[in-house]
C-alpha cells in the first residue's frame, strides 16, 4: 500500500480565507520579495475575462499622501490594462522570488528552444547562476489585492511618484550586462542606464497608476498558505483591539 503524502504543517484548505494576519504593515517576506523582484503581474478585469500584465513597479511603504503601503505602476492611457481599471478599479498582483528559467525535463523535448540562449553558457558567471540550486532560492510567491486609481495628470502627487518611479527602476550598466550576457542585443550608442524604463515612466502619454494594498495571501512551494489583511492602526483601535505589529500585538 502507497504511504500517504501528508500535506506541510503549514497547510490550510486555500479555497477558503484562512487564519489572516492582520496588520497595519505588509509582512516582512512579502516586502522583502517586493524590494527585490525585478517585475509583478498585474491583472485587470472587465465583464469577462482577467487581463494580465507584465510590469515595473515601485513598492513603498508610505507615501507623503497615503499613509498605507502602495505600488507605483506606470500606464498607457489607451491600454487594456487602463480601460479595465478605470470600469474596475479592484486589481490583483502576483509578485515571487522563484527562478523563472525553466530548466531542461528529464526527457528532451528537440521542438523546445534553448531558454536562456547559447550565450548565456559561455560565461561562468551564468552557468554558476544558472546551476544553483532552485529550492534553496526560491522561496515564496505574494498574491496581493488592492485598488488602483489614475493619478491626477500634472498634480504633485504625480510629479513625486514618478520620480520615485524612475529611480527605482533605472539600474544602469549592471542591465546592458544582463542583456549580453542573455543574448538580448544591445545598443552601444545609447546613453540610456533604465534598461529602456524610461520611454514607459516619462512619456507625453503615460499616466501614474497607484495601487493601495488591502490584503493578499501568501504561497510557498510545498502548498502552504497564508492570509494577511492591511487594517490602519485607528480601525484596529476601533474595533477594540491595541494595533499590532506584523500580526503581534
Amino acid at each position: 500500500m502507497a504511504e500517504v503524502q501528508q500535506p506541510p504543517l503549514n497547510w490550510e484548505a486555500s479555497a477558503t480565507a484562512t487564519h489572516p494576519q492582520v496588520s497595519s504593515t505588509l509582512p516582512p517576506e512579502v516586502e522583502t520579495c517586493l524590494k527585490n523582484a525585478r517585475f509583478l503581474h498585474l491583472a485587470t478585469c472587465d465583464a469577462l475575462y482577467p487581463h494580465v500584465s507584465l510590469m515595473n513597479y515601485t513598492y513603498l511603504p508610505s507615501t507623503p499622501y497615503d499613509p498605507s503601503p502602495v505600488i507605483i505602476m506606470t500606464t498607457n492611457p489607451s491600454s487594456k490594462k487602463t480601460l479595465n481599471l478605470i470600469n474596475n478599479p479592484r486589481v490583483s498582483l502576483l509578485v515571487h522570488d522563484w527562478v523563472s528559467h525553466r530548466p531542461p525535463t528529464r526527457v528532451p523535448d528537440p521542438t523546445r528552444e534553448s531558454s536562456p540562449p547559447p550565450q548565456a553558457t559561455r560565461s561562468s558567471l551564468a552557468s554558476l547562476l544558472l546551476n544553483i540550486n532552485t529550492s534553496a532560492l526560491s522561496s515564496i510567491s505574494a498574491t496581493i489585492n488592492g485598488t488602483a486609481r489614475i493619478i491626477e495628470r500634472g498634480s504633485e502627487e504625480e510629479a513625486w511618484c514618478k520620480e520615485r518611479h524612475l529611480e527605482n527602476n533605472t539600474f544602469g550598466d549592471q542591465v546592458r550586462e544582463e542583456q549580453g550576457m542573455f543574448g538580448a542585443p544591445q545598443n552601444p550608442s545609447s546613453t540610456e542606464g533604465d534598461g529602456g524604463a524610461s520611454c514607459f515612466i516619462e512619456g507625453e502619454e503615460v499616466r501614474v497608476m497607484l495601487v493601495g494594498v488591502k490584503e493578499g495571501r501568501i504561497a510557498d512551494w510545498k502548498g502552504g498558505v497564508k492570509d494577511w489583511v492591511i487594517v490602519p492602526p485607528e480601525e484596529q483601535d476601533q474595533r477594540g483591539r491595541e494595533p499590532m505589529v506584523n500580526g503581534i500585538s
